[in-house]
């Protein structure tokens, strides 16, 4: 599994590069958001971006720090709003044409395989959310000890 994710972002990571844009993969599901919603307070972005909180606490204060995005106090100020900087506003239609290539790619990978990847990953997520790996490691380990 790390290994296919290796080839998959190292390519992706790569792409970007070779567009000239310094950018990390990591940073797509809260620019995909945010490109289609205006702000978002970070627990909105982890649901909208399909990633845990922390991980989009984590991304948010990357971003923030590379100048993509820009952090407020909601109204009630215990939630943060965050919406593009327009220097990440600026970079949205670069990684538009990148995403469009990327799922071209993906495309070609699925049609080239005896079962798309995509079908595959979406079903996979899908029944770890009904029962976790964890859970079926527990399990797998009562069978296994004595």
């Amino acid at each position: 599994m790390r290994h296919l994710i290796e080839l998959l972002d190292g390519a992706v990571q790569q792409a970007y590069t070779d567009a000239g844009l310094d950018y990390r993969p990591r940073y797509t599901p809260v620019m995909r958001a945010l490109s289609q919603q205006q702000s978002a307070t970070i627990g909105e972005l982890a649901e909208l971006a399909g990633i845990t909180q922390p991980a989009a606490t984590q991304t948010v204060a990357l971003m923030k720090k590379e100048g993509l995005l820009l952090v407020a106090s909601g109204e009630d100020g215990r939630q943060r709003v965050v919406r593009l900087s327009p220097q990440g506003q600026a970079l949205l239609p670069h990684l538009q044409a990148c995403w469009k290539a990327t799922k071209r790619a993906a495309d070609s990978l699925d049609a080239e395989l005896e079962f798309p990847l995509s079908e595959c990953l979406a079903q996979a997520i899908a029944v770890l959310e009904q029962r976790s790996f964890g859970d079926r490691i527990r399990a797998a380990n009562k069978k296994v000890r004595p």
